[in-house]
């Protein structure tokens, strides 16, 4: 169910578990709240981030880019690394290392290792953008902080990577979000 501010209704008010909430959980705070929450802070970062990229002379970057960019990494990487590291295919890690150099953010070249091989590499351009990016970040960290205070914002840091594994922390959002 949908409701009028377009949020996910897991169950009708009033018709959830038949246990009631876990212990220790407010009736008032039902627990598909968390995920959209966590969600639309993302959202909002990353929202923001590409509106200040825009501004500053990277108005076609989109999030997709940001994650390939960040599976070329600093010493490059094949098509074939950047699906594995995407969690897509080699052809859908493609068609994305395509744009990127189409918009100027990354090269193709030579592997210097193997002659038959083509690495992705990151242009200036690509490089300017995540520099960028990581100050914007920064400015909104900051902005989150000014606005919950640092003691806040350190401790909502500190519960999520006592609850999130190490192993989370992976570019593959396609796996999860239904993409190859």
């Amino acid at each position: 169910m949908v409701d009028d501010k377009k949020v996910n209704q897991v169950v009708e008010k009033g018709k959830g578990s038949l246990k009631g909430p876990p212990k220790g959980s407010p009736p008032d705070r039902p627990g598909y709240e968390l995920p959209l929450l966590l969600f639309a802070g993302f959202r909002t970062l990353i929202d923001r981030l590409h509106a200040e990229l825009a501004r500053q002379g990277h108005p076609d970057l989109r999030p997709a880019h940001g994650f390939a960019m960040q599976a070329v990494g600093a010493g490059g990487a094949s098509a074939s690394e950047i699906g594995r590291r995407l969690g897509v295919t080699k052809q859908a890690a493609g068609k994305t290392v395509d744009r990127l150099v189409a918009l100027g953010y990354a090269e193709r070249a030579d592997d210097p290792a193997d002659a038959r091989r083509k690495l992705v590499r990151l242009t200036p351009h690509g490089l300017d953008a995540l520099a960028r990016s990581a100050a914007v970040f920064d400015e909104l960290r900051a902005e989150w902080t000014r606005a919950l205070g640092p003691d806040r914002v350190g401790a909502l840091e500190d519960d999520l990577r006592a609850v999130v594994p190490p192993e989370a922390f992976r570019l593959d959002a396609a796996g999860w979000l239904g993409g190859a």
